[in-house]
């Protein structure tokens, strides 16, 4: 009797699948559009849409408690990242560079770095209007902050990271029209540790992610008023889009995945359009075109104007000069190329340093040190070194004497054999045909002799690249090679960096292949003479377009060259989803106040279920829905919130993590952050629809009471894994998890956790 009235019921409300009475339907695509436009027209007159949701169970058909729910999310937000922000009072893993960054901007001292540079003109921001003076040296890990007003960029980074909870609630609620999906996705950001920990200190991270998630929103918005084109919500949608692309991509080059995810929207939202024959060509060429300015064009204007300010503000010589041209580095207050004179032409006797073209190709260098046993000739090192340095001076002799003239030396032409003498050692540039430290199949260079004596191998031919014999080196201007004379191959920096033993610096070797490259051309960039007369170089300042795109050259290949050192901590994509190992912030004995970043290991585990879960739950509904099933009006819409927004955020989650395996650079856990916050709001997603439809095998009120007891497992076994694992958040001192009275005892659920 009982089993007869739950099929009454059933039959009554729609919520059966009828497997057993098919019939011919629309295709899937026919009950989207017509789902879809019912929703979205629907929605211009009543902003809240019921679509079966509730939130832990109650029904949420008015404005107001989402409201509350929104406040709430908001309030928890910012209460977990600010808490304890002020702890450890000393650095913590990589504030030591983007902390140090800050100051650079406030002292506006030139740097280098491999990412662009919105996110530490942020920081830098954030330190002055708090009254950080710039002063702190950032020096290492563990340093005390003191006096230092450090907390108002912790502050900032924290805000920023507390605002990702809220977009991720935003957007699921968007995608999916239920408060409790987008409550689930809430309380799985606010309640995950490394998230907290990520947003707590003065780092790029939270800023990146803050513009992902922003650009996303935006996107998902406009996308909703699709039906209200060219109104002001739908313009203020697409440029708020286009400023938050702008924004991510001048934190950090990884902002090019969601620009790639809005990317291949807009090209599916164009493609639609194009097939809406309500509309004439006229009306698609506009929708084409507001795409092109709000979302190619406006963001291109303030990515370059981020570079605009960044090179107007740091207008100081740094320890970043030596990575960019000389041309670069004679804008630079305080650079000994700025509105400086030196001789024009190179001369005999003088005194040099010599630059690799290739961008951080670095000077010509030597040292005292020698090179290892097995490892060439064991000769004395020359490398290539990136920053100014007294070691990075070399004399200039004729090939048969080092004797200065006594009345005005004679100029070095395209064509002279000449001899450098190093400066500080008195050794001679040297090759012969010992194959190099790492380029095999070249020979290696070295210094060698006793104050400038030494033998034929010492002889270089200058070379002016695009010049006759007899012409004249230009200091600066001229790109010149040197033709190693007894094995004819050519002074070569090749951008690899040496082992230890040769302080990670660059290796110079000289190459037998004469093909004419950067990496084979130098330029003369101090010239000291005092028997020649001076010329200014004000004249070899570069245009904004050449700094810019120096720029970025010299980022890119310092981004290509990031391995890792012996013994430094870096991980594998693989390891990421499962929470394979996490990442020392602070602190390694029991005396020091200890950091872990690691995340909530019920969040992580269960974004990476779901994700199977999801996979599964979407084929289903293709299955049914392509064979014609007969679904109610709540399956069709499960099934296109699961194939529309659903997608959507698998295609971010994929676009932030999987071109991590092809990248050759080192790698470390915080990097699949941005995939996870994806992650988090396709599980809140998947979850809502699954415990919706316990009415498939339970009917009323048990199915009700199923989902209910379902949603709180959840919401029980994310807030006590937090408060199991939130002294790696907050910080804990004491002892080690692995001794008896500690915080973490019996929490080592993985061996590979380091805490």
């Amino acid at each position: 009797m009982a089993k007869e009235e739950c099929i009454t019921q059933w039959n009554k409300t729609g919520h059966t699948s009828t497997l057993r009475n098919r019939k011919t339907l629309p295709s899937s695509e026919k009950i989207f559009k017509s789902s879809s436009a019912h929703v979205s027209k629907g929605r211009q007159d009543d902003p809240q849409s019921s679509n079966g949701a509730s939130a832990l169970g109650g029904g949420f058909n008015n404005e107001s408690p989402n409201r509350v729910l929104l406040m709430l999310v908001v309030g928890l937000s910012l209460s977990t990242r600010l808490y304890k922000i002020t702890e450890p009072p000393h650095v913590c893993w990589d504030e030591t560079h983007f902390g140090k960054m800050g100051s650079y901007y406030i002292n506006r001292t030139f740097f280098f770095d491999v990412h662009p540079p919105l996110g530490k003109m942020l920081i830098g921001l954030a330190g002055y209007l708090t009254g950080y003076d710039g002063t702190f040296p950032f020096i290492k890990p563990g340093d005390k902050y003191e006096h230092h007003n450090y907390w108002g960029m912790r502050g900032f980074c924290a805000v920023l990271g507390s605002f990702l909870p809220v977009f991720g609630y935003l957007i699921v609620l968007e995608l999916s029209q239920s408060p409790t999906a987008a409550l689930i996705t809430a309380s799985l950001l606010i309640f995950d540790t490394g998230c907290i920990t990520i947003s707590q200190y003065i780092l790029l991270d939270p800023i990146l992610m803050f513009f992902i998630m922003a650009a996303v929103l935006s996107m998902v918005k406009f996308n909703q008023q699709r039906y209200r084109p060219f109104t002001a919500p739908w313009c203020l949608w697409l440029v708020l889009t286009g400023v938050n692309l702008a924004g991510a991509l001048g934190v950090k080059f990884v902002g090019l995945f969601v620009i790639l995810l809005v990317g291949l929207n807009t090209i599916w939202d164009l493609w639609s359009l194009l097939g809406d024959l309500s509309l004439s060509l006229v009306d698609i060429a506009k929708h084409f075109l507001a795409r092109v300015v709000g979302l190619i064009l406006l963001p291109l204007l303030l990515y370059v104007a981020i570079f605009a300010v960044h090179f107007v503000v740091l207008n100081k010589s740094g320890p970043g000069d030596g990575f960019f041209s000389s041309a670069f580095q004679s804008r630079l207050i305080g650079n000994n190329l700025h509105n400086a004179s030196m001789p024009e032409y190179l001369a005999y006797g003088s005194t040099i340093t010599v630059k690799n073209l290739r961008i951080a190709g670095g000077y010509l260098h030597s040292h005292w040190h020698l090179y290892p046993e097995g490892v060439g000739a064991r000769q004395q090192q020359v490398t290539a070194y990136l920053h100014k340095d007294y070691n990075n001076l070399w004399l200039v002799h004729r090939q048969d004497d080092n004797n200065s003239q006594s009345g005005t030396p004679d100029l070095v032409r395209h064509g002279d054999v000449i001899r450098l003498e190093h400066k500080e050692t008195t050794r001679n540039l040297h090759s012969h045909r010992h194959e190099a430290p790492l380029t095999k199949k070249h020979f290696q260079v070295t210094g060698y002799g006793i104050n400038g004596t030494g033998d034929t191998n010492d002889l270089w031919q200058v070379e002016v690249c695009g010049g006759q014999k007899g012409d004249l080196v230009k200091v600066l201007r001229s790109n010149i090679r040197f033709l190693h004379r007894a094995t004819g191959c050519v002074l070569y920096s090749s951008g690899k960096t040496l082992p230890k033993w040769g302080w990670e610096q660059v290796e110079v070797t000289c190459s037998p292949y004469l093909k004419e490259t950067p990496s084979s051309q130098w330029s003369i960039e101090d010239h000291i003479n005092p028997k020649l007369s001076n010329i200014s170089l004000s004249v070899l300042k570069p245009h904004f377009l050449e700094i810019l795109l120096e720029s970025h050259i010299v980022m890119i290949r310092g981004n290509s060259g990031l391995k890792p050192k012996d013994h430094e901590m870096n991980s594998k994509p693989w390891h990421w989803p499962i929470n394979y190992q996490g990442l020392r912030f602070s602190g390694v004995n029991e005396t020091e106040y200890r950091v872990y970043l690691l995340g909530n290991p019920v969040v992580w585990w269960t974004n990476l279920a779901s994700l199977g879960l999801y996979l599964i739950m979407v084929a289903v509904a293709s299955v049914a829905l392509q064979r014609g099933f007969s679904l109610g009006q709540k399956r069709i819409e499960h099934s296109r919130v699961l194939m529309r927004g659903g997608v959507l955020l698998l295609l971010g989650w994929l676009l932030h993590y999987a071109p991590f395996y092809t990248m050759g650079r080192v790698l470390y856990y915080h990097h699949y952050f941005p995939a996870m916050l994806f992650s988090s709001m396709l599980t809140g997603i998947t979850l809502d629809i699954l415990l919706k439809s316990t009415d498939l095998l339970l009917c009323q009120p048990y199915s009700d009471w199923l989902q209910r007891i379902g949603q709180m497992v959840l919401l029980f076994g994310v807030l006590y894994s937090f408060y199991l694992f939130h002294p790696l958040s907050y910080g804990m001192m004491g002892s080690l998890a692995n001794e008896p009275g500690s915080a973490m005892t019996g929490l080592k659920w993985m061996d590979s956790w380091e805490f």
